[in-house]
């Protein structure tokens, strides 16, 4: 019987019935203790004589009342009123994304932003170990303001410890959920977990790009015949990136999908920017503009920065580290939204991986691709990967390697040539621009298989301008000494060039957020620097910075992606009469040259920044304690056989 305006349950004041269903009836109530309007379900007494239907009541309240996440429906309290169990809640004004997706496929930028807030609510729920088990559009809530909340935890079940661990969620050959987002494993009566959630999130997002649902038939046993054996339709215009995270979510075997939440949620954020990408604000239009930042290069300690600086030339960048693990940053791009970072790194003497990092956050998140490096990253999400990376220290190229393309959502890579050295996507997001290494010689091809230059020289760096009518690039003779310089060739294969870089160990180049400039990283005099080009050969400097540093990439909003190299080299070793090993080394790039013949002094080149302006300085160092005392400029070879000459 429903309750009339005015009825008191507990503290609670009846205004008006909302809605029923099968777990009961819903009205809208004032709390006058503190003036707030909440939604209060109330189970009447005919169903509360239902067993199952009052566990579920009783479930449901235990299990949302005890997580606190802005996507899950919040609970308030918990009574009985003449025998009558009610729940009180949040009121919620606006639809179900049942109600919105009758109305025919969302546009992609809304399907994704639901499909982000959805993924972080299951998250936390699964984090809890709470499973849903009937995600639907049915319990999805958009409020007025954009808001989404995940309703009706049911048929959830509490699994100890790991949602995802081994422990039993649904017992054996009992069939729970709803026709149409049943994972198959619920199909089939087995356990289900958080994985089970998944497949019902890759249903639910298929529907509100499509429109349509993604398992159809003429009868319940059609729908689950379809879910068991059958592929969805292909997405029209969905993009290969959201595709791909779609057909993920919707693999038949839950060890082949995301598995976790958190992942699904962080691939979107990933692909946000893809679907409907926001329109650059030109740089030169700012007062402010960052040049922005990531990760650490070299051997050593790693570090990575956000950079920024005002237009005027002698501004002091400031820095935001990204890394902080230490190991060898390879190389690093810019996601297409432009804020997460993809890199290629190789920590603590572990074998090369890809990570992605946020500005803001201490942690990366492994992509879950091993031996690889990335090199590009096109606006539909697909990634250029060099394979087993193996980078030159000392002003050489990357080794060549095979070059393959994986998507950021997840998935298999596949080749696509053999020896590459670097590769850069076009603007169009389908075309490739490589440097492939052909009878010894370097070829630029755009796209792949279309030759527009080649050299016996190195080319160490290539990109694609943001129009696609030219490709920047970097080349150098093999060998060491020289410089590298900048050359930029158009598509019909005719080259200019820009001039020196400036520096025997550039390697890297992008255009700048105009696309009238290619910036890249140099040393001039000694002093690292940021340095920028025109087309018409004209230099300028960017930003001058206290520490050596390597260009990763360049955002269309003016942010720039740095790495500062840091080099650490060392000697150790047991001195006589001593019995541990200690630290020998002198400065931050020491090499051991020689050594006395009585053991007690070496000879020492100090490479690093301590070598000095000319980069390499010599020192004989005794090993009593005394500090080291420094020959000259040069590189050391070895003592004479007296220790007299070195």
């Amino acid at each position: 019987m429903a309750l009339a305006r005015g009825t008191r349950l507990g503290p609670y004041e009846i205004e008006a019935p909302i809605g029923a269903g099968g777990m009961g009836e819903v009205y809208r109530a004032r709390d006058p203790r503190i003036e707030r309007d909440v939604a209060i379900k109330v189970l009447p007494p005919a169903f509360a004589a239902d067993t199952d239907r009052l566990r579920r009541f009783e479930q449901e309240a235990r299990t949302v009342g005890a997580l606190n996440h802005p996507n899950i429906l919040t609970v308030f309290d918990l009574g009985t009123h003449e025998g009558s169990p009610y729940l009180v809640c949040e009121l919620l004004e606006g639809q179900t994304l049942r109600e919105r997706v009758q109305e025919g496929a969302l546009p992609q930028r809304k399907a994704i932003d639901y499909a982000q807030q959805t993924a972080r609510g299951l998250a936390a729920a699964h984090a809890k170990g709470i499973v849903h088990r009937d995600l639907k559009p049915e319990n999805l809530y958009i409020t007025k303001d954009g808001r989404v909340k995940i309703l009706d935890f049911g048929l959830a079940r509490v699994v100890g410890g790991d949602a995802t661990s081994a422990a039993t969620v649904t017992q054996e050959g009992t069939i729970l959920g709803t026709v149409g987002y049943m994972a198959p494993e619920q199909v089939r009566g087995q356990p289900a977990d958080a994985r089970s959630d998944l497949f019902a999130f890759g249903a639910i997002l298929y529907e509100m790009l499509g429109g349509r649902r993604a398992f159809g038939g003429g009868s319940g046993a059609d729908v689950l015949s379809a879910i068991l054996k059958e592929e969805p339709p292909e997405l029209a215009g969905a993009g290969m990136g959201l595709e791909r995270i779609v057909r993920r979510c919707l693999e038949k075997s839950p060890e082949e999908r995301f598995q976790s939440a958190s992942d699904v949620a962080f691939a979107l954020e990933t692909l946000s920017g893809v679907a409907t990408p926001a329109a650059a604000t030109p740089a030169r239009s700012r007062r402010w503009m960052a040049v922005a930042a990531i990760a650490t290069v070299a051997v050593g300690l790693a570090a990575a920065y956000w950079v920024g600086r005002r237009t005027a030339p002698a501004a002091v960048p400031t820095f935001q580290r990204l890394t902080f693990r230490r190991g060898v940053v390879l190389s690093a791009r810019f996601a297409p939204e432009g804020q997460s970072v993809v890199y290629g790194a190789s920590w603590d003497g572990q074998a090369p991986e890809l990570f992605t990092a946020r500005p803001g956050s201490p942690e990366s998140r492994s992509l879950g691709l091993p031996n690889a490096d990335v090199l590009s990253i096109a606006s539909s999400g697909e990634m250029a990967l060099l394979a087993n990376p193996l980078r030159r220290v000392g002003g050489g190229p990357d080794e060549a390697r095979a070059l393959s393309r994986a998507s950021l959502a997840g998935g298999g890579s596949r080749e696509v040539v053999k020896e590459a050295r670097v590769a850069d996507w076009g603007p169009d997001g389908k075309s490739l621009a490589v440097v492939r290494v052909v009878d010894g010689r370097d070829r630029i091809e755009f796209p792949v298989g279309t030759k527009l230059y080649e050299t016996s020289e190195w080319i160490g760096a290539l990109r694609v301008s943001p129009d696609g009518t030219r490709l920047a690039f970097a080349e150098r003779p093999e060998g060491f000494g020289t410089d590298w310089s900048i050359a930029v060739l158009d598509r019909g294969g005719a080259k200019r060039s820009l001039g020196s870089g400036g520096a025997a160990d550039f390697v890297d180049l992008a255009w700048g957020p105009d696309g009238k400039e290619i910036w890249y990283d140099a040393r001039q005099g000694g002093e690292p620097e940021l340095r920028a080009v025109t087309l018409s050969g004209r230099h300028r400097v960017v930003a001058r910075i206290a520490a050596p540093v390597r260009l990763f990439d360049v955002a269309a909003d003016g942010r720039v992606l740095l790495a500062r190299l840091h080099f650490r080299s060392a000697v150790a070793g047991i001195p006589p009469g001593e019995q541990r090993e200690r630290d020998l080394s002198w400065l931050d790039g020491t090499e051991l040259d020689g050594l006395t013949p009585d053991g007690k002094t070496l000879l020492l080149t100090d490479w690093g920044v301590g070598g000095g302006a000319g980069g390499w300085s010599v020192y004989l160092r005794k090993l009593d304690g005394s500090p080291a005392v420094r020959l000259g400029e040069g590189q050391a070879l070895d003592l004479s056989p007296d220790g007299a000459w070195a």
